[in-house]
Parts: structure tokens; C-alpha cells; sequence
């Protein structure tokens, strides 16, 4: 079977691609000593997250434990959850991963921490637990070197609990100076930040770059899409996912529509204009989508798709393609080799 027999709208992932950017990434992280700990949301199937691992990866990153419970039922046994696991449901459910795999967790408030604290007392274990920093990203984390080493004491005092570093994302270009001085302040009171986690696949290429940070997570790279080549860290080659949708309608000589909308696309935005890339036609612009139709404007298209023609659409975001596809078509050359399922897709929880 090609990709000409699969029906549409359908989402396609090139295997020698993906090799090829597991590849680049890891020869990159070997070369500067950097640890490597890829983020699995992008993805979401374990027999990719077996490939990265093989290829020198030391672990899996995963958001959600739904996703760190589908990676560890498949044998992937290294995990860093990065997100504050909060509520006795999903402490439960964490004491259980524990029994599984090589956990490690992350918290930015003592809450957090009380909370894992309570949950390992009566599992006799010792999970290690991050701290968040926010180094200029804005989201979740601590925010300043002494919030951070209070609560590193906290983990540090624990039972049941080690401290185990410290985690951002992304590493921007002011992070390495914040973490920096943590770990000056962490040494003062005679703690040590074995692992420093840096995060995102736009800066993957300046980890080097951003010491103390030894530890690197990135997610997009094994696939590619639009946002990382207007990044400038891959190039429309390096796009392993891909959608294959049919025209189904030429309402106007300037607009087409496609079989797929906003089921089969996300709307993230790139800077670029539209939901999407189409290499064979680079001046079309899906400009709207409904639920089933991606409207497309081709006025500046010099040759333009004809009712019944496949086109190839690069996704903005391959992380939240993947979360709405049950399956990839897995193909080499065009000749589908497998089909697998999104395994850990829609594991919000």
C-alpha cells in the first residue's frame, strides 16, 4: 500500500525522516555532553519513544500522567512528569507509576510538595522531585533563585522525597544566569542540583549555550512543522508529518475546500498567514476553517487544485496534530510500513 491508496483526510509520518531527526538531535546533545530527555507529547506513540531512547536518549519527558502511564505499560522506564501533580487521584495514580518505572516529578509550591510527600509515606520509595523555575517563559515556576532554594530544603527534608535538580522551560537566553545563581545559593546550604532541565525544541540547537543547564527536552524536533522551520531550526524536508486531504469543492475560481477542518488541523498560529503549509501549492492560504472543511484561498496559485486532487498540508504545530488523529500511516518512500495508534492521544488527566 502508498500513500496514494490511503483514504482522506489522513496523517502520514515519514519514518526515514523521523531516524533522520532523532539522529541530528542526539549527535548534537552527545556532541556537547548534554543529556537528552525528549518530550513524548509530541508523538504520543511509545514505539517512537523506544527509538529515542535507543538512540542515546536517557528517558521520556511526559506532560500528563495519562501519557506517562501509556509510555510506561509499553517499557519506556525513565520518566520526568513536568507538570505539579496535584490531588489524591493523580497522587494515587503516581504511587502507582512508581512501582513501574524511574520517576521523577516537578513542583513550584510547597503545597506540591506536601503533597508528594504524604503520598510516597506509606510507599517506603524515594521519588525525586525538580523544581520549577520560571526563567522568563511565564508559566508555572518559582520565581526567584531563594523561592527556588527554600523549597529544594522542603524536598530535601522530606522523607520519601530527594531533591533532584532543577527544571525550566524554555531556556531562554536569561535562564542560564538565574540558574546560575540557584545553584550557588543551593551549594551555600549544602544542597547539589544533579540535573538541570532545560526545555523547547526552538532553542534545542543553543543548549550548549546554556549552562549550568546538563539536561536538555525538546519535542517537536522528531517531526517538524511550520513553527520550527519559521524558527529556523529545520527546513521543510525535515517535516516528518504530514496531512493528506482532498479537494472536495471550487466554490469560486479563488477558493477551494478541503476535506478536513478544524478536526484534522489545530489553529495554532506561526507568524505565517494560515492553518497550514502546502509545499505543491506554497501560495495558498487555508485562511478559515469549520468543523470539516479547511477553506482555501489559491488566487495566487499560478496552476490550482482541481476537484478530486490530494494535497499535502505541513501542520503549524505537529504536537496538537497529533492529539487529533487516532492513527499515523507510518511510510518509507511513500509505501506505508505501519499503522499506528496515537496511544497516549487525548490523556488530558
Amino acid at each position: 500500500m502508498t500513500l496514494d491508496d490511503l483514504d482522506t483526510p489522513v496523517l502520514t509520518v515519514d519514518l526515514d525522516g523521523v531516524d533522520r531527526n532523532i539522529r541530528v538531535v542526539q549527535s548534537y546533545m552527545d556532541t556537547h555532553g548534554i543529556a537528552f530527555r525528549p518530550h513524548i507529547k509530541t508523538h504520543k506513540i511509545p514505539a517512537f519513544a523506544h527509538r529515542q531512547v535507543a538512540a542515546g536518549a536517557v528517558g521520556v519527558t511526559c506532560q500528563k500522567l495519562g501519557e506517562a502511564e501509556v509510555m510506561a505499560a509499553a517499557h519506556v522506564l525513565d520518566i520526568l512528569v513536568t507538570f505539579n501533580i496535584v490531588g489524591r487521584q493523580k497522587l494515587e495514580r503516581l504511587m502507582r507509576l512508581c512501582r513501574m518505572a524511574r520517576m521523577a516529578v516537578v513542583a513550584d509550591s510547597e503545597y506540591t510538595v506536601r503533597g508528594y510527600a504524604e503520598a510516597t509515606r506509606s510507599e517506603g520509595g524515594d521519588l525525586r522531585v525538580l523544581v520549577e523555575m520560571d526563567t522568563g517563559g511565564r508559566r508555572a515556576g518559582v520565581q526567584s533563585p531563594e523561592e527556588a532554594v527554600r523549597l529544594a530544603r522542603q524536598i530535601d527534608a522530606a522523607p520519601g522525597l530527594r531533591f533532584g535538580g532543577l527544571m525550566t522551560y524554555p531556556t531562554t537566553a536569561e535562564a542560564p544566569a538565574i540558574l546560575a545563581e540557584t545553584v550557588r545559593q543551593l551549594e551555600a546550604v549544602g544542597l547539589r542540583a544533579e540535573v538541570i532541565s532545560g526545555g523547547g525544541t526552538a532553542c534545542q540547537f543553543h543548549a550548549h549555550e546554556r549552562a549550568p543547564v546538563n539536561e536538555h527536552r525538546s519535542g517537536t524536533y522528531i517531526y517538524n512543522d511550520r513553527s520550527t522551520v519559521a524558527a529556523g531550526v529545520a527546513t521543510w524536508n525535515d517535516c516528518a508529518a504530514r496531512v493528506i486531504a482532498t479537494v472536495v469543492s471550487r466554490p469560486t475560481p479563488d477558493r477551494m475546500i478541503l476535506d478536513g477542518g478544524s478536526k484534522t488541523f489545530t489553529n495554532d498560529p506561526t507568524g505565517e498567514d494560515g492553518f497550514g503549509y502546502f509545499p505543491d501549492y506554497p501560495e495558498a492560504v487555508m485562511y478559515s476553517m469549520s468543523e470539516e472543511h479547511g477553506h482555501v484561498d489559491i488566487s495566487r496559485c499560478r496552476r490550482k487544485p482541481e476537484i478530486g486532487e490530494r494535497v499535502v498540508v505541513i501542520p503549524n504545530h505537529a504536537c496538537g496534530i497529533t492529539n487529533l488523529h487516532d492513527e499515523v500511516m507510518v511510510h518509507r518512500k511513500g509505501r506505508v510500513e505501519a499503522i499506528w495508534k496515537v496511544q497516549a492521544r487525548g490523556l488530558i488527566r
